[in-house]
């Protein structure tokens, strides 16, 4: 089973979804329509360009039908001068529509990515339970680009074809309503299986799309790992697997590009095709002496605009067939929704914190594993300013209880309280502003050491995060290195080792001066000398504060004013280390592991 998760390439479940209608677009026009006045500007411009490209067959029919003779030789320089007055008239306004509209797509397209964010960052635990963290960047950053193409030149060139294509076929009417009446007729011959070709487009695209995040998930799982990677000699299949995904993508992409060029294809002939055959029919009008030829080439240079505005958007329609595609993969994101959220009507905790933890007949299961209990019946009390040590065997549940402290989920029987106030009745700023957690494995970003540590008070002094640095025993170390505080250390501070990334984590806890502690083996990567360090600055971090520490190294919560065993989710022991050692339960068997019977009997006497 284990080679078979680690070797085999796995296809992204998405691919299986519907294909997604344009209709899928629309959540994106409320935030286009917040630069009301940029859309304005850019009609304005695109109205007048189609008008000044509009102006140019009247202009030719009439200097083919009166203006090629000596008599008119001064109206024909008229007519060209005035043509290069509607060329400029055209450029200007070109020029204007096209900067306003590929403005307005990046404009959307950032706010796009600000919303998506935004909303990643309020989703809770469950989300990423599951959630690939590769495959959320691709939707971020792949499928955003893919809808600013949608926005801005597919916009552009849409919108200009639409004006255009209308204006044209009012034109042609005005010209000559028998001809125009073919044209009309053939309209929708030719829109018809465009539409419904490009069905195909969008479900190959939505393929297309899932198949590069299912690459890009892929990729960022294996860089973030890369030293376990090398170390267990598995680069050539961590690259066949990446070039078996990378060509899955190539080929989505490929059968997509392949529809879109059929679709072109198809369009562009079945357009021409018409205008070819109006155009037979006019020359036949000419011939009877019913039209003039000036007559005939104004509707054809209508017709050919018509055409190609037609044959172009049959192209973009391709594209913001592509954009639904990206476009419903970020609706999917936004329509995720937390299930620990703040309360409606919220209660405030006390402004000054006791520190009171008591868990009521608490019971919980990951929603991931629902019909197995990870913790059960738990009841138990931490005064305010008390030290409790949680320890047990690996899966007793202990990390749970930090989870659910910090409502990264909500129980599904019981209750939480922190001085009285169901925590579930507040907001989760107020909540979790009064704790301070350090994690086994914590959290260290691409930044400076100074950012990381001031990463819990972003307002703190450099004084405060030197004060924190110290108290961690970080300061020496941070010292030692070429830039100090301002150095750099790399994504997850690949360049520190374990406790020099523990004490920065302890350093930012005790930056947050919260009034409850949750320590989760926080000396766990540290070496003996530097615990005894670390261990002497968090007593003294601990006094005047609730503190439940997370242990498997029970030397560390020897001096704790109780200690909580737990077995199976379920609270077994609870008791001073003296007290449980003479119970000769769990707790002095864990113990004896440790210490060994002789050391275990000198503590208990």
């Amino acid at each position: 089973m284990t080679r078979a998760a680690t070797d085999q390439p796995t296809k992204p479940a998405t691919v299986k979804k519907e294909r997604a209608p344009l209709s899928a677009l629309a959540p994106l026009l409320p935030i286009a329509l917040r630069h009301k006045g940029r859309i304005a500007l850019a009609l304005v411009a695109l109205l007048l360009a189609s008008v000044a490209t509009l102006i140019v067959p009247a202009a030719v029919r009439r200097m083919i039908d009166y203006g090629f003779s000596k008599e008119n030789a001064d109206l024909i320089s008229q007519y060209f001068a005035g043509l290069v007055l509607v060329v400029t008239v055209l450029a200007v306004a070109s020029s204007v529509r096209y900067y306003l509209v590929i403005t307005i797509g990046e404009r959307v397209v950032a706010d796009l990515r600000t919303a998506v964010f935004s909303h990643l960052t309020a989703l809770d635990a469950k989300f990423y339970d599951t959630a690939k963290a590769g495959e959320i960047v691709s939707r971020l950053t792949a499928d955003t680009t893919q809808i600013k193409s949608a926005f801005g030149a597919s916009a552009s060139i849409a919108l200009r074809n639409i004006v255009l294509f209308l204006g044209a076929i009012a034109m042609m009417v005005y010209s000559s309503p028998k001809l125009a009446s073919l044209v009309l007729i053939a309209i929708p011959l030719i829109v018809l299986p465009l539409v419904l070709a490009a069905k195909g487009v969008r479900n190959r695209s939505r393929i297309a799309q899932d198949t590069l995040a299912d690459a890009a998930g892929f990729a960022t799982e294996q860089i973030s790992a890369s030293r376990t990677m090398q170390a267990f000699g598995a680069e050539a299949r961590a690259r066949t697997r990446f070039s078996e995904a990378s060509e899955r993508s190539y080929e989505a992409a490929r059968l997509s590009t392949q529809w879109r060029a059929f679709l072109s294809g198809v369009g562009i002939f079945l357009v021409f095709s018409s205008v070819v055959g109006v155009l037979w029919v006019g020359a036949q009008a000419v011939i009877a002496n019913e039209i003039s030829a000036g007559l005939l080439s104004q509707f054809v240079l209508y017709a050919v605009f018509a055409a190609s505005s037609l044959g172009q958007l049959s192209e973009v329609y391709g594209e913001i067939s592509q954009a639904a595609g990206a476009a419903s993969r970020l609706s999917e994101l936004l329509a995720e929704q937390a299930s620990v959220t703040d309360p409606v009507n919220p209660v405030a905790l006390p402004a000054e914190t006791r520190g009171e933890i008591a868990f009521h007949n608490v019971s919980f299961a990951y929603p991931t594993r629902s019909d197995e209990r990870v913790v059960t019946g738990l009841t138990f009390t931490v005064k305010p300013g008390e030290r409790v040590a949680i320890v047990g065997p690996s899966g007793a549940g202990k990390s749970t209880i930090f989870q659910l402290l910090l409502r990264f989920y909500d129980p599904v029987a019981g209750s939480i309280t922190i001085d009285g106030v169901d925590i579930r009745t507040v907001t989760l700023t107020d909540l979790r502003s009064r704790l301070a957690l350090v994690a086994q494995e914590p959290a260290i970003f691409a930044t400076t050491i100074g950012d990381n540590i001031r990463y819990a008070k972003p307002d703190a002094s450099d004084e405060d995060v030197l004060l924190a640095a110290r108290q961690a025993a970080a300061d020496a170390y941070i010292n030692r290195l070429q830039d100090g505080y301002e150095t750099l250390i790399g994504e997850r501070g690949i360049t520190l080792s374990g406790g020099e990334r523990q004490r920065l984590a302890i350093a930012r806890a005790i930056l947050k001066d919260a009034p409850i502690l949750l320590l989760d083996e926080a000396t766990s990567a540290l070496d003996a000398e530097n615990e005894h360090i670390v261990q002497d600055a968090l007593e003294g971090l601990m006094k005047g504060r609730t503190s439940l520490v997370i242990a498997h190294r029970l030397a560390t919560v020897l001096n704790a004013d109780r200690i909580i065993v737990m077995d199976h989710g379920r609270i077994v022991e609870e008791g001073t280390h003296q007290e449980l050692v003479q119970k000769r339960g769990l707790y002095a068997r864990l113990a004896a592991l440790q210490f060994g019977d002789g050391e275990v009997r000198d503590a208990a006497e």
